[in-house]
């Protein structure tokens, strides 16, 4: 089937069903797949995909779905011969694939994987970002200084086939998707030679206003039409399905690092520690809560309800939009992060280092499978606040002379939060600034590896 005019003059794209769909994908080739975690991923499509003989894939998307669902069940079929992304860890079977050697991994930055996405349906050869500079990420990249910062060149990237997720199409193919479900699909629907898209209703054109268009349909050669129900949001279902660990010294934690956030910034909370600084944040303090995946304006989790109900956060948490919350797509978001326009991220950490270099990503021992957005904002927020346990469980300091565990970023640490102490980085020297509820300075500088200055 191929596009006919519509009484408009627009062209009218196919309908066809998930099997048919499924049917355009050949052995060998590079397959798109948006969404992040569950949500906006065209699940009916991978899926039908699963149904045939297609081998040797290579999966282009933030994740490999989860276990069984969406990526993860074509994984399970053996069809997989390669991934490309930023967070495998999420698919425990992509882990153990990757270790035993059936998977081929490419991990990539999330921020830099929006980019390489748009870069690719852009036609640019592709970009230098300080993402990931100084770190294993880089690996053989080319390196250069641009105004006066390190920066990694990363090449663009395109696929044969795209498999994304919208709300809505109309007859042209003009697509419009809902809440946090732009993420990679915006993207991906520009980057590949053929396109189809997964939508929950196809309505006359005409019907999504101009402004209501996120992807033109000039970028959409097919539409499957497939509801999408619980069953297919895995750990995104069902806000009860998410689990905090909270404890009164994490939460001692949480409160300090909001007092340190000023009304008007606009602040990224990384998972762990860090998300239960939402759950104190109220409209008084007029903070403005930006997750990677495509909001500004996150509220607290809804008591109940899922994906299907809410946006989603960058922990594939459900949570609520504040008013004049805003949705954008993953390249925009990671645009917002590298261009400095996001003041305070707030991340969890595994090592500082008296450099104010963080480790928070890979331990040794265990594939490079994870990264996700952490080196895009250490490297680009204004400021970077780190919330840790003073030590490992053993007593091992996480305050040390040298980072031994691989690099997040460079001297970008602005403030340590611990379980015992509080330290900054007052120029370019770690200080100790204050005792956490319960903590004693012996308890403080027997569990620190790095040499610190005390200014209580």
């Amino acid at each position: 089937m191929t596009a006919t005019a519509t009484p408009t003059g627009l062209k009218h794209v196919p309908v066809i069903t998930a099997p048919e769909a499924a049917a355009l994908v050949q052995s060998g080739q590079t397959l798109l797949v948006g969404g992040f975690g569950m949500t906006g991923n065209p699940v009916h499509l991978v899926h039908a995909l699963a149904e045939t003989d297609v081998r040797d894939l290579t999966y282009v998307a933030n994740n490999v779905g989860e276990a069984g669902l969406s990526g993860g069940r074509l994984l399970r079929n053996g069809q997989l011969r390669k991934a490309i992304g930023s967070f495998f860890t999420s698919n425990r079977e992509a882990v153990a694939a990757a270790q035993e050697g059936r998977l081929e991994v490419q991990l990539i930055p999330q921020g830099s994987l929006a980019e390489a996405l748009r870069a690719g349906g852009a036609g640019i050869g592709g970009f230098y970002t300080p993402t990931a500079a100084g770190t294993v990420i880089a690996g053989d990249a080319d390196v250069r200084v641009l105004n006066g910062r390190e920066m990694v060149f990363v090449p663009a990237l395109r696929g044969d086939v795209a498999f994304v997720r919208a709300w809505r199409a109309d007859e042209a193919g003009n697509l419009q998707y809902r809440l946090t479900e732009q993420n990679f699909n915006r993207a991906m629907a520009t980057a590949a030679d053929l396109v189809v898209a997964e939508v929950e209703e196809i309505v006359p054109v005409g019907t999504i206003p101009p402004e209501g268009v996120h992807t033109p349909g000039l970028y959409v050669d097919y539409l499957v039409q497939a509801t999408l129900t619980a069953d297919a949001l895995g750990s995104s279902a069902d806000v009860k399905g998410s689990a905090k660990k909270v404890d009164e010294a994490r939460m001692h934690m949480a409160r300090r690092a909001l007092a340190e956030l000023r009304r008007g910034d606009v602040v990224n909370l990384g998972i762990g520690i860090p998300t239960l600084v939402a759950d104190l944040i109220t409209p008084e303090h007029g903070v403005n809560l930006h997750t990677e995946n495509g909001m500004l304006g996150v509220g607290p989790a809804p008591e109940q309800g899922g994906a299907l109900d809410y946006p989603v956060n960058a922990g594939k948490i459900p949570v609520t939009a504040l008013p004049g919350a805003s949705y954008f797509d993953s390249a925009d978001s990671f645009g917002m992060i590298r261009g400095g326009h996001v003041d305070v991220a707030v991340m969890g950490g595994l090592q500082v280092d008296a450099h104010a270099n963080l480790a928070n990503w890979a331990v040794p021992g265990k594939p490079l499978l994870g990264v996700g957005g952490a080196m895009d904002l250490a490297s680009g927020a204004r400021r970077l606040i780190v919330l840790m346990t003073h030590t490992d469980p053993d007593g091992t300091p996480k305050v040390v002379p040298e980072c031994t565990l691989p690099l997040t970023s460079r001297g970008a640490v602005s403030m340590i939060i611990t379980d015992r102490a509080v330290f900054e980085f007052r120029d370019g020297t770690l200080t100790l600034t204050e005792l956490m509820p319960g903590a004693t300075l012996d308890e403080v500088r027997a569990g620190t590896g790095a040499p610190f200055v005390e200014a209580l």
